[in-house]
């Protein structure tokens, strides 16, 4: 009996292939029933029923409640129970949203194994049923199983087959309606898509535009130095734009608001090597405060920082762009004069050369005025030598600069391990030592300067006193710092020649066993011998620089005598005594 109402409602109905279109938008055929239920068929007027249950199927666009709609009204169109219903989507069959946990997985399999025809199907618990294939235009829909619980007639028979063909329309429909606001949906994203990529080649023909303005109008700069270039990019972008050295101080100001005086820079050498270092490593322009700042440094050497005056953060990136582009060109501009310094100092070491070993002075005259220097003037030697630095070109120009900085006009050269300069008056005590202390960030330097030096043909032998100066500053107990030729007291006499280690013998011979008491005993023996004899044995006046008693100071002399074994009336060991505590005081370090 089932197979053949199945067979009659399945008349007319080819098997079909095909389902929902992949990526169909609309809800999961779970979905449950939204809104008011429909007036469903009841069996008093079956056709009368479905054309009501017509319009509900047409009016819905979900396929989840088409679904429902239609096994809900099975019952209205003769002796018949909806068992199931599916849906094919993604190109599945799906169970539809009356399937309850009870659902009976061999309905599905056998379902699905119909592949679009209609067949019987063995539903647990009840008579034989059917499984009916709703196929609409675009090929298969879903499926219903329906089980009945009598004998239907013709009619009956009719009335489903009417219900499965109007399924399946509205299955269409909604298909048809989905596909139609994807449609549109991809329409609209082809569209914003098209808008996008239309605003982005006008961004291209504005870029490369500005791109062609910026080579054009930095190439027209190129070669008039670092003021022309500087100009070019306040032009191009309306920034100010300022130049500084790689320590901080402001080469030159292009624009408006032009600060007066010049701000000071970092007081902290370190902190500024360290944020050009954060900037170099960056690659590009960054941010510092108020301004966009680029790196100079053509061939890896920092030369200074170019940078736009930006305190609103208004800057783009065509900003960015000209600012990069104007640090490559004035970056060749200060390599060129960086190329043109070099070469005149190669020319002013080799005239330092010369004057150090001992040259023409008619030659020396003529090429010190070439480079703007006086040897008329009274001439004084200055060597440098710094631990934490090595003594090469890079550091013989920071000594010229801190030269210049304090005032010295000199010719430096380098050798291998210390600096010279020849200057052009007396240098101050410690202004250079000072400004290199800045400089370099590290005060781990020694400067020895010689005495004055009236010709060119005595500056071989100031060399010389320079060394020695360099040399017992480095050996004594403050070992840096400044030491002045003319300073050195008895130490001049001594030449630059002597042995170190004698000089330590001879401190030894007639200093050794009070040197050792003091160790023992921490006394000042030796301290109190020394200042007696720059008091020149005034015992009021070595008391007083002592800050003890006379009684304490006549006590001390005695354990000298006693110690040393040397009487301090003897006019022989007096002498020797007192060079030898000068040498302990300036050369061997003093009391450590």
């Amino acid at each position: 009996m089932a197979g053949r109402w199945a067979r009659n409602t399945s008349r007319g109905h080819p098997a079909q292939e095909g389902g929902l279109p992949r990526g169909r938008p609309g809800p999961h055929p779970t979905t449950s029933w939204r809104g008011p239920r429909p007036h469903l068929p009841s069996p008093a007027d079956p056709p009368h029923e479905l054309l009501a249950v017509s319009r509900a199927l047409s009016d819905s666009r979900n396929e989840g409640e088409i679904l429902r709609l239609a096994m809900d009204s099975v019952s209205a169109v003769g002796p018949y129970r909806a068992e199931a219903g599916y849906l094919r989507v993604h190109g599945r069959l799906v169970p539809g949203p009356q399937a309850g946990p009870d659902h009976a997985p061999a309905v599905d399999r056998t379902v699905r194994e119909l592949a679009g025809r209609d067949g019987p199907v063995d539903v647990p618990g009840r008579s034989r049923g059917q499984a009916l294939a709703l196929h609409g235009p675009g090929g298969l829909q879903g499926y219903l199983v329906v089980t009945s619980r009598s004998r239907p007639t013709r009619a009956q028979h009719f009335l489903l087959a009417m219900l499965v063909r109007l399924t399946a329309a509205a299955l269409s429909v909604a298909a048809a309606h989905h596909r139609r606001q994807e449609d549109a949906l991809e329409l609209h994203r082809l569209r914003q898509e098209r808008a996008t990529l239309q605003q982005r080649l006008i961004s291209l023909v504005v870029e490369a535009r500005y791109q062609r303005a910026v080579h054009e109008t930095l190439a027209a700069a190129s070669g008039g130095g670092e003021e022309a270039v500087t100009g070019a990019l306040h032009e191009l972008t309306g920034f100010p734009v300022l130049v500084e050295d790689r320590f901080g101080r402001l080469r030159s100001w292009t624009g408006p608001r032009q600060p007066d005086p010049s701000p000071d820079p970092d007081p902290e050498p370190a902190r500024h090597e360290e944020m050009l270092q954060r900037v170099a490593r960056r690659g590009g322009p960054v941010r510092v405060k108020d301004r966009l700042i680029c790196v100079i440094r053509p061939r890896g050497e920092v030369l200074g920082v170019l940078a736009l005056v930006d305190p609103r953060d208004e800057a783009d990136e065509y900003a960015v762009f000209a600012l990069e582009h104007a640090a490559t060109s004035l970056g060749l501009e200060l390599s060129h004069l960086r190329h043109l310094a070099e070469m005149e100092l190669r020319l002013r070491r080799e005239l330092v050369d010369d004057l150090l070993a001992g040259t023409d002075e008619t030659s020396a005259y003529a090429r010190s005025e070439a480079f703007g220097h006086d040897l008329h003037r009274i001439q004084y030697v200055v060597v440098v030598q710094w631990s934490s630095q090595v003594s090469d070109d890079a550091f013989a120009r920071i000594v010229g600069r801190a030269a210049s900085a304090v005032g010295m006009a000199s010719l430096v050269t380098q050798h291998s391990d210390h600096v010279v300069l020849i200057t052009e008056g007396r240098p101050r005590d410690h202004a250079l030592y000072d400004a290199l202390a800045r400089e370099t960030g590290t005060t781990d330097g020694t400067i020895g300067v010689s005495a004055r030096c009236d010709t060119p043909d005595g500056i071989p032998g100031r060399y010389q006193e320079a060394l020695r100066a360099l040399e017992v500053r480095r050996r004594s107990r403050s070992r840096y710092g400044t030491t002045f030729f003319d300073d050195l007291g008895l130490y001049r006499i001594l030449g630059p020649g002597n042995d170190h280690q004698e000089l330590e013998g001879f401190v030894r011979e007639w200093l050794g066993q009070l040197v050792d008491y003091d160790g023992r005993h921490r006394a000042a023996l030796v301290e109190t011998l020394s200042r007696y004899f720059d008091c020149g044995g005034n015992y009021a006046e070595t008391a007083e620089s002592l800050a003890i008693h006379r009684s304490t100071l006549r006590y001390r002399l005695q354990r000298i005598r006693e110690i040393s074994g040397h009487d301090l009336t003897n006019v022989e060991d007096r002498l020797n005594l007192q060079v030898a505590t000068r040498v302990w005081k300036i050369m061997l370090g003093g009391p450590g």
